[in-house]
């Protein structure tokens, strides 16, 4: 029996491939959902939008300090565990959900597969950061993205035998779930925007929205693009970061829409018909990568050094003149560049892994 814990969003997009081909070929698995972003309310249209069946479980954490998420998260999921006695459980990515499955399993004795193993920005001043590296460590199945996260692994002195490199189950999330906005979604014609003709926004990181300088130079920087460009920029606020606005005394510059957080395949939508991606955001790095849209990512480093590699990207941080010159690179970028996450069969890879039960 297979245990898949999420608690965020992106963790419901990215393991969406991986429960579909657990439904698919008939293994015996349930879906503990921490709560870990607000409102589980919220979350299951995520659940319904995609097309995937409802948690089993529901632990309700809500938002809190790390030390408050993570320490109710370990209680709820160790009573799941002992109740339901899984064979393995799988978690995806670098949240305090992710870090609290993992624990909470390796210390019950349970086998711990990490999707999205060997990820490192090399800032262990991120909590993501933290979550990544001590996961991989108590984890038994390590199923890495790509060789140069494999690599990371490798030098932190774990054996080869545990890890795997599957491709990253995004690829599979976005081309699986495209599908479906196709025949779900209309946010273009909605927002009465045409293709190629407005920029779209997502910053939501800690080190971003909690800090009154980083967050003003965001915002500066996106004011100097609108007036050089003069295309709308579309930015899906989410709550807290609409919170920390107000409470600085921010002012949202003219040509930035704010517009209320949207489900995936709206989201999903809007990416894709791009002129240019903003983001602080890893997933959203790798979805505008897939999908050929030019990414100008809002931070100083990145887990994702690939979409920089095949050009895809640019690092500008949060001064407003380098976002301005981030812009300039990318506007104009020809998309060609290769995927380099994989050919979206990830999710399939990690069942069949765990299916033959290729470790001891």
């Amino acid at each position: 029996m297979i245990a898949i814990i999420i608690g965020t969003r992106p963790e419901i997009i990215k393991t969406s491939p991986i429960i579909r081909e657990c439904k698919k070929k008939k293994e015996v698995f349930f879906i503990l959902h921490t709560g870990q972003h607000y409102s589980y309310n919220l979350d299951k249209i995520f659940f319904f939008d995609l097309e995937l069946p409802d948690a089993k479980y529901n632990l309700k954490i809500g938002s809190g300090t790390h030390a408050e998420e993570t320490g109710k998260m370990l209680i709820g999921i160790e009573k799941v565990l002992v109740k339901e006695e899984p064979d393995v459980v799988l978690v995806e990515g670098d949240t305090n959900t992710v870090l609290a499955g993992a624990l909470a399993a390796s210390k019950l004795g349970i086998k711990v597969g990490h999707v999205e193993a060997g990820l490192r920005s090399f800032d262990r001043s991120m909590p993501e950061e933290i979550n990544r590296v001590l996961t991989d460590h108590c984890s038994d199945y390590l199923f890495s993205p790509t060789g140069k996260a494999k690599e990371n692994l490798l030098r932190e002195g774990i054996e080869e035998n545990k890890i795997f490199v599957t491709g990253n189950t995004i690829v599979d999330a976005v081309y699986e779930n495209l599908e479906i906005a196709k025949r779900k979604a209309d946010i273009l014609s909605k927002l009465n925007l045409s293709p190629k003709r407005y920029f779209l926004v997502t910053a939501h990181r800690q080190e971003n929205v909690d800090n009154k300088k980083r967050l003003k130079g965001i915002l500066q920087g996106l004011e100097l693009v609108h007036k050089e460009f003069n295309f709308p920029i579309i930015y899906p606020i989410h709550p807290r970061t609409k919170k920390r606005i107000k409470d600085f005394g921010l002012e949202v510059p003219k040509g930035v829409e704010l517009i209320e957080p949207l489900g995936f395949l709206e989201f999903l939508q809007l990416e894709a018909n791009a002129k240019i991606v903003f983001t602080d955001s890893g997933g959203v790095q790798e979805e505008a990568c897939i999908l050929k849209v030019p990414c100008v990512t809002l931070r100083d480093n990145t887990e994702r050094p690939e979409t920089l590699e095949v050009g895809s990207n640019v690092l500008v941080g949060v001064n407003q003149g380098k976002i301005l010159e981030g812009v300039k690179k990318m506007i104009d970028k020809e998309r060609r560049w290769e995927n380099p996450f994989g050919d979206g069969k990830a999710g399939s890879r990690v069942v069949k892994i765990l299916q033959r039960g290729e470790i001891a």
